[in-house]
C-alpha cells in the first residue's frame, strides 16, 4: 500500500498553507469560498482524512452545521447572523457555504450536499433553495423554500400577510394605482407576496392591472429593467410595492434618475427590513420579517432533527409587521 496522504500533501497540491487546509476542512472562518472548494476537491482526489473527517467516521458526528446560500447578500447575511447567534453557546460550529457560479443553482446545491453531508457536517440549513427533490445523509431544514415538494422541514415568514398589509397601507394613504415588482417565481414566498398584493387590491375594489406589475426575480439587472418599465410608462403607478428591499431601493434609484420624487410623486414599500432599508435616503418603508429569527428557528428545528427528535412543528411561519419610514406619503 502507498503512503497515506498528509495535510502537507493537500496544502502543496492546493497551493495553500497548512493552516488554510486545516481551516477549510474543519469549517472555520477566514477562508474564501473558492479556496474551500479547491481544498475540498484536493482532499477528495488524494483521499486525505483530516482529524475532523476521521473522528466523524468513528463517532458519526462532526459538531458542524452547514448553511448553504446562493450569495452572501443582505438577506442571507442576516440569516447567518441569526444562525450564528443561536449556535453561540452550543456545541456546534457553523460552516457557511456558497455555490460556484460555473454551475446552475440546482447543480451547486446538489454538489454541495454531496460533498459536505455525512463527512463535514451533521445537518444543513438551505437558504432560498432552488432544488425541489433533495436528499442527503444528514437532516435538512429549508428557509424561504422552493415552490416544490413540502415534505422538507421549512421556516418562512408570513409573506401573504405582509404583502397584504403593505398594499392595504398604500390604499389607506389614498393610492389607487399601485404597482408591484415581484421576486423569484420559483420561491413560495414570492407567490404568496403576489397573492397578498392581489387580495388587498380586490378587497379595496381596485382592479389588478398587469401593466403595472413586473418580475424582477431579485436579480439586479432584471430588477432595474423592471423598475424602468414600471416608471417610464405614461400611466405609471403612484405607488410601488416591491417584493424585497433591494428591489425597492432600486425603484427609488430609478425614480431619481427619471426626476420622480419619492415620496411626493411616488410611494415605495419594500419587504425584509435589511439594514440597508434604514440607511437609505429617504429611509425605506417596509415589511419587517424577522430574518435573524428565521435563522434561529431553523437551528432549533435542525438540532431537534439531529438529535433524532420530532420537532413540535416542521413548517414554521413567523409573523411580519409594517415599518413606516420616509418613502411613503399620500398621492399629490
Amino acid at each position: 500500500m502507498g503512503r497515506r496522504p498528509t495535510i502537507n500533501d493537500v496544502a502543496e497540491a492546493a497551493g495553500v498553507s497548512v493552516a488554510t487546509v486545516s481551516k477549510a476542512v474543519n469549517g472555520r472562518y477566514g477562508v474564501a469560498v473558492q479556496t474551500v472548494e479547491r481544498v475540498l476537491q484536493v482532499v477528495q482526489e488524494l483521499g486525505y482524512e483530516s482529524s475532523l473527517v476521521a473522528s466523524s467516521m468513528r463517532s458519526r458526528q462532526t459538531g458542524v452545521i452547514g448553511v448553504l446560500v446562493a450569495d452572501f447578500e443582505p438577506f442571507s447575511a442576516e440569516i447567518l447572523k441569526g444562525v450564528g447567534a443561536a449556535l453561540h453557546d452550543s456545541r456546534y460550529d457553523l460552516l457557511a457555504y456558497s455555490g460556484s457560479r460555473q454551475l446552475s443553482p440546482e447543480g451547486w446545491e446538489r454538489r454541495s450536499l454531496s460533498r459536505l453531508s455525512g463527512t463535514l457536517i451533521d445537518g444543513v440549513i438551505m437558504v432560498t433553495p432552488t432544488v425541489v427533490n433533495v436528499s442527503a445523509d444528514v437532516p435538512i431544514v429549508a428557509i424561504d423554500p422552493h415552490t416544490g415538494r413540502a415534505d422538507l422541514p421549512t421556516v418562512e415568514s408570513d409573506s401573504f400577510g405582509g404583502a397584504r398589509q403593505a398594499t392595504e397601507f398604500l390604499v389607506q394613504l389614498g393610492h389607487r394605482r399601485i404597482g408591484f415588482l415581484a421576486g423569484r417565481p420559483d420561491l413560495r414566498s414570492s407567490g404568496l407576496r403576489d397573492a397578498g398584493y392581489r387580495r388587498a387590491l380586490g378587497e379595496a375594489g381596485l382592479p389588478y392591472d398587469p401593466e403595472i406589475v413586473a418580475i424582477g426575480r431579485y436579480e439586479p439587472e432584471t430588477v432595474r429593467e423592471a423598475a424602468l418599465r414600471l416608471l417610464a410608462q405614461p400611466g405609471r403607478p403612484t405607488a410601488v410595492f416591491a417584493a424585497n428591499d433591494l428591489s425597492a431601493l432600486t425603484v427609488i434609484e430609478v425614480a431619481a434618475e427619471l426626476g420622480i420624487d419619492v415620496p411626493g410623486d411616488l410611494a415605495v414599500v419594500g419587504f425584509d427590513d435589511v439594514p440597508e432599508a434604514s440607511q437609505s435616503t429617504p429611509q425605506l418603508t417596509t415589511i419587517r420579517q424577522p430574518i435573524q429569527g428565521l435563522g434561529a428557528a431553523a437551528v432549533g428545528m435542525l438540532t431537534a432533527l439531529m438529535a433524532g427528535e420530532t420537532p413540535e412543528k416542521t413548517h414554521l411561519v413567523l409573523p411580519t409587521r409594517l415599518i413606516t419610514r420616509g418613502t411613503t406619503a399620500p398621492p399629490r
